[in-house]
């Protein structure tokens, strides 16, 4: 035997993620913004108020544009480790002191600061943006097993007043995703000012009857102390009633808009989310097929990711919902959005502009026959004269 076919084979370097430290980026958003409160109370300048807007609106698509996106995948053989490296659980936990002390310096500067219409306007988009993305915090930490990351969830949600979607969210929307039955998948054709309304009371309905559902095979009344979602309100009483004894008053209506503005950051996500998409019915079961990764719009953007823990990896969330950030995976089958999440909300909020971007996307993704799509009801018929089943636009006929 040759002293060369002794030598051991050449191991592969260790795959290592390159993101470790800029992850970092998602905690370093809340504390940057308040840093900006800190910036406006000792210049007097509204512009620092406004300063995450222009980050949340302008740079991060910017960014997007430019550094366009990163399709690389962890291998299987390193997930565990992944998952394991409390590295990036400490990141998404560090994001929840910071959300607090921007929101209570917030409520302060409502109170007490002098503030113009721009300033006051200035200073709610920063703190509810701030709760906003907080509550991504919260999805992320609420589709794990440790209860303590579940009651973090639970806290990150209350200066929005959402408690309930850590119920709807995980026992009601990954249940029917892209079915016309949830209130957080959207229709092709419905626009985002109509779904808001609609996501908003259904995501609550379902909330609630889910509980009281859960509860009432426990043999309890729905009015009950265990509820999750009474729980989740009282979180947020118990937080604007402090605040309230702490400041008077006058820092209700700061809070309640600053609430209904990142409650509908959330909205706008899950817009974006399936927009048109639908699990067809299982002719052997009568129920829809199981969820895939076309029936998730996805985005592997690399700025907006980092900043939402890869929430934008939306197909492998729903395939894995404990699976961690750090070890989400890019699916090239699955439906793309042609640009992060940041942009996209933009385009959200103007829905002439929307469809004229997204409606060919899904006519594309269904082979140019929309009768297998999601679509809004009222607005079906005419859909479908409109695009009438033939042959999918090809990637040159999209805008």
């Amino acid at each position: 035997m040759s002293r060369s076919s002794t030598l051991p084979a050449p191991q592969a370097p260790a795959w290592r993620d390159h993101h470790r430290w800029w992850w970092l980026l998602s905690p370093a958003f809340p504390a940057l913004v308040w840093l900006n409160l800190w910036k406006f109370q000792l210049s007097g300048l509204t512009l620092w108020l406004w300063m995450s807007s222009l980050v949340t609106f302008v740079l991060i698509p910017l960014l997007d544009v430019i550094l366009g996106s990163d399709t690389r995948n962890p291998p299987e053989t390193a997930v565990k480790t992944l998952e394991n490296d409390g590295w990036y659980r400490a990141i998404v936990v560090a994001f929840l002191p910071f959300q607090f002390g921007l929101t209570l310096h917030g409520a302060w500067l409502a109170t007490h600061a002098e503030l113009s219409l721009w300033g006051w306007a200035g200073l709610v988009l920063s703190v509810g943006g701030i709760n906003g993305v907080a509550i991504n915090t919260a999805h992320e930490l609420g589709h794990k097993l440790p209860r303590w990351e579940r009651w973090l969830a639970r806290l990150a949600l209350a200066p929005a007043c959402y408690g309930h979607f850590y119920i709807e969210h995980n026992r009601g929307h990954h249940l029917r995703v892209a079915t016309p039955e949830d209130p957080a998948s959207s229709r092709m054709g419905e626009s985002f000012w109509a779904f808001l309304p609609r996501t908003m009371l259904g995501s609550l309905r379902s909330a609630w009857q889910l509980e009281a559902e859960r509860l009432d095979r426990q043999g309890r009344p729905a009015l009950h102390w265990r509820n999750a979602c009474l729980q989740a309100w009282a979180m947020s009483a118990l937080l604007f009633g402090g605040l309230v004894l702490w400041l008077g008053w006058a820092v209700l209506p700061f809070l309640l808009i600053q609430a209904f503005y990142g409650a509908s950051l959330l909205e706008v996500v899950n817009y974006i989310e399936h927009y048109g998409l639908l699990r067809p019915l299982d002719a052997a079961t009568g129920r829809p097929v199981r969820c895939a990764p076309e029936h998730s719009w996805n985005s592997s953007h690399r700025v907006s990711n980092l900043f939402l823990y890869q929430l934008q990896r939306h197909s492998d969330h729903h395939a894995h919902p404990g699976r961690r950030y750090q070890a989400l995976r890019h699916f090239s089958e699955a439906p793309q959005l042609p640009s992060g999440y940041a942009a996209m909300l933009l385009l959200a909020y103007l829905p002439p502009l929307w469809f004229r971007v997204m409606d060919r996307r899904v006519l594309a993704h269904y082979g140019g026959d929309l009768r297998r799509a999601n679509l809004q009801p009222n607005r079906r018929q005419a859909l479908l004269e409109r695009y009438p089943p033939r042959p999918a636009p090809t990637d040159a006929d999209l805008p």
